[in-house]
């Protein structure tokens, strides 16, 4: 069973920056991706990436989330800049195991974090 760990969330004020980690146990993504899910909200996708390094990101945080990894250690971070109150969220890491998903629907992922908070502040 793979697990996913994710760290590095926390309260920052507006404008600032915060970088999160996934970490999982095993080498078997295909396509590793972050969601976020603000209360009374559904879930939404961030990021994603693939093995191969091709990346995906959702209108609202393109130019100031930068999604990358460490193949070596199994680990994708999510670099974001310039952060809004609107960043709001908990933040799921998820891993699939396949190539050629729609990055940003939940269902194509198997595999999920416990989440972390990420809450911006004015």
């Amino acid at each position: 069973q793979v697990q996913l760990v994710e760290s590095g969330g926390g309260s920052v004020q507006a404008g600032g920056s915060l970088r999160l980690s996934c970490a999982a146990s095993l080498n078997m993504y295909r396509v590793m991706a972050w969601f976020r899910q603000a209360p009374g909200k559904d879930r939404e996708g961030v990021a994603a990436i693939h093995t191969g390094g091709t990346t995906y990101y959702a209108d609202s945080v393109k130019g100031r989330f930068t999604i990358s990894q460490d193949n070596a250690k199994n680990t994708v971070y999510l670099q974001m800049n310039g952060l809004q109150n609107e960043d709001t969220a908990m933040y799921y890491c998820a891993a699939s195991d396949r190539y050629g998903i729609a990055w940003f629907a939940q269902s194509q992922y198997h595999y999920w974090g416990q989440g972390t908070q990420v809450t911006v502040s004015s």
